[in-house]
């Protein structure tokens, strides 16, 4: 009888270091990479800032918009996965705080990349009203518009999360590691998360087809660059697979709650993960990887700075 009872402790203890072992390796080969792509973001938004073609061009303010979002969910995101990877159990408002906080970021991104494509079609398509229509003031109202309706999204799931019975519970500390999921407390918190995500992603999906199409038309027209033209229509084409990828991190919370009904835990973790690298992390690394490279007036620059700070941290080491 002692000799299956410590048998089956050592197997307990077995699966225990097995399953640590797997944390471990699993958020150092995350950790590592998403660090990196927050400092690349880092002199991204540094570089934005730098000089005034950067900081009087409505694209760049709206590329600069949509980075400081991308950057601020994916520090975000590492926050939480730590702290899911430490078991860290925090209480239901500094969790709300967080999933809010992320919310925000994440509502901002499509919003951005639709304004993007849209000056982008006027670029193309009415290119002597271009100046007069794609303003800095125009381009700041339109950026606090992107803000307003991702705050009222925030309050509007605060007054929700809000009419949850917290004071029936023993204890404020959550149950389970923080995330979107352990936020969407009722139902009726479930159903508007899926009703508005559904909108703003068909519409902002409806707003780059359609930019595009406008591109498409117009390349054909003799009086149209046509290189830039071509260029414009393959920067919406990647503006669209942005909008995927988001999609993709918005909508993963619907198949996880899927899927945890009929997998184990361990297994929804490891799904989790594998989510959390390519449809979370990946989309948020983009921005910079895409415009930093492609675009002629920024890589000078972000290649200046980026090995400027390489080479300050390597005198500094030595």
């Amino acid at each position: 009888m002692s000799y299956a009872n410590q048998s089956q402790t050592l197997n307990i203890t077995g699966q225990q270091y097995q399953g640590l072992l797997e944390r471990v390796l699993f958020s150092t080969l995350i950790g590592m990479p998403c660090c990196v792509f927050l400092f690349i973001n880092g002199i991204m938004l540094f570089t934005l800032r730098s000089k005034p073609v950067f900081r009087e061009t409505s694209r760049y303010i709206l590329l600069y918009n949509l980075l400081f979002a991308d950057t601020v969910q994916l520090a975000l995101g590492q926050l939480l996965y730590l702290l899911a990877v430490c078991r860290i159990m925090l209480t239901y408002p500094v969790c709300g705080v967080l999933s809010m906080l992320a919310v925000l970021t994440n509502d901002i991104s499509p919003l951005t990349l639709v304004l993007m494509s849209l000056e982008r079609y006027v670029a193309v398509c009415y290119p002597l009203r271009h100046a007069t229509i794609i303003t800095i003031r125009n381009t700041g109202v339109a950026i606090i518009v992107v803000w307003a309706i991702s705050l009222l999204n925030v309050f509007t799931r605060v007054l929700l999360l809000l009419n949850y019975p917290f004071e029936d519970l023993e204890s404020l500390v959550m149950t389970d590691v923080c995330s979107d999921i352990a936020m969407l407390l009722e139902p009726i918190t479930d159903l508007y998360d899926k009703a508005y995500t559904y909108f703003l992603f068909v519409s902002a999906t409806v707003a780059i087809i359609s930019s595009y199409i406008g591109v498409m038309v117009a390349a054909r027209s003799a009086s149209t660059d046509k290189a830039s033209a071509h260029k414009v229509r393959n920067t919406l084409l990647l503006h669209l697979v942005q909008l995927g990828l988001s999609l993709s991190s918005t909508m993963h919370t619907s198949i996880v709650q899927s899927l945890s009904t009929v997998l184990q835990r361990l297994v929804i973790v490891r799904i989790k993960t594998v989510f959390y690298v390519f449809i979370y992390i990946l989309p948020r690394c983009l921005s910079s990887l895409i415009y930093g490279l492609r675009d002629q007036t920024i890589r000078p620059v972000l290649l200046y700075h980026l090995c400027c700070r390489m080479s300050l941290s390597c005198s500094t080491k030595g």
